[in-house]
């Protein structure tokens, strides 16, 4: 089942094409998939607040992380959206994955 995917950055929507949204979702999938008591996603509110805090409320429950997990997050998702078009810095971001 094909899942709908949306993001903002610096709170702009960014469009997303086939790769991107495919590359998002797995990328997405697979971090929260090394986090204990994680499962499949069926809903997925990801996002990073201008202090660099992590926030993830995966199906509908908040999924609790230490500091480095929030770094190690915070880093690879900024990574991951810095050169889309469209952004030029990462400080904000929302993620929305739904089934």
């Amino acid at each position: 089942m094909s899942k709908q995917v949306s993001l903002s950055v610096n709170d702009k929507p960014i469009n997303l094409d086939y790769f991107v949204h495919a590359f998002i979702e797995h990328t997405m999938g697979g971090m929260l998939a090394s986090l204990e008591g994680t499962g499949e996603v069926e809903s997925l509110d990801f996002s990073i607040d201008e202090a660099g805090q992590v926030t993830i409320n995966l199906n509908n429950a908040v999924v609790p992380i230490k500091i480095f997990v929030n770094e190690i997050i915070k880093s690879t998702v900024t990574g991951m959206l810095s050169p889309l078009k469209g952004v030029s810095e990462v400080n904000k971001v929302n993620i929305s994955i739904r089934r």
